[in-house]
């Protein structure tokens, strides 16, 4: 079991790096932030969790770029992992997205995992020209077209959202293969994207109860004929080790714990006092 930590990064508070650093000293795996480029302050779409207009919390108006974020951690740590928890591709242009995602993990030393998400905000992605009952095919392209950048000498692709002609780009990844998890509800449908183009699940606040779920994703997962597993990244609460002992027993493979909004030196002793609690560090 890898143990993770996401900061919902703002413009207040602990910076990335610092963070990220005080992370991997306590011992942990993976360093995670979030991204939104911007809130449209009228729109239709329901927040997930107050299934209305309201946000709950103020950082979502004030998220950094979250690739800006991790290059500032990765300039600071040796070993914990990068990571988006999650990061919204299809609000980039791809092919800039990918020498920035490639020029991180060339200077990190192959540490990028990317968590990835459809988007609730359909309103936010529309200023983006994404049409919300398309993001999935649009994310689906976009990670293709970026694996063709990563990958070949002469990448090139062909869709109905991305489409460039032969073309060099490097540095590539130093990663044979950069992780893809997908957050989004837990649903048969996400599951069968998944076994199609990504590598493993990030559960939302929604997904308690998942030992169902990780089964479904699983069966899904054989039926695709994908090789071992599903990576499975569950958010979590309390450290309850007879919690932890059954996630392990079920499939899950790493547990993400988010940070508190509270002043610099707090978080870094909450980090210290988790790392303890976990028998990590």
């Amino acid at each position: 079991m890898r143990h993770g930590i996401v900061l919902f990064t703002s413009d207040r508070g602990i910076t990335p790096a610092a963070a990220a650093q005080a992370a991997e000293t306590a011992g942990f795996d993976t360093f995670y932030v979030p991204e939104h480029t911007h809130i449209p302050v009228k729109r239709e779409a329901p927040h997930p969790r107050t299934g209305g207009a309201a946000l709950p919390d103020d950082r979502y108006l004030r998220t950094l770029d979250p690739w800006v974020a991790l290059a500032t951690a990765a300039s600071v740590t040796t070993r914990i992992r990068l990571a988006t928890a999650v990061a919204l591709p299809v609000e980039s242009d791809p092919i800039t997205l990918a020498k920035t995602i490639a020029s991180l993990d060339h200077l990190s030393g192959g540490r990028v995992t990317i968590g990835a998400g459809f988007g609730w905000n359909v309103d936010e992605l529309a200023d983006h020209g994404v049409p919300g009952s398309k993001r999935r095919t649009v994310l689906r392209e976009y990670l293709e077209a970026m694996r063709a950048l990563w990958t070949d000498d002469e990448a090139s692709y062909a869709g109905e959202y991305v489409s460039f002609g032969a073309s060099w780009a490097w540095p590539k990844p130093v990663q044979s293969h950069i992780p893809v998890l997908v957050g989004a509800g837990g649903t048969e449908r996400t599951f069968r994207w998944i076994a199609k183009s990504a590598d493993g699940w990030l559960t939302t606040p929604s997904d308690v109860d998942i030992d169902d779920k990780v089964a479904l994703l699983r069966r899904i997962w054989q039926e695709a004929g994908r090789s071992g597993a599903p990576e499975v990244a569950a958010l979590s609460g309390k450290p309850d080790p007879d919690r932890i002992a059954h996630l392990a027993s079920i499939g899950v493979t790493e547990l993400i714990f988010g940070l508190p909004d509270r002043e610099p030196g707090e978080v870094v002793a909450w980090l210290g006092r988790l790392a303890g609690k976990l028998g990590i560090g």
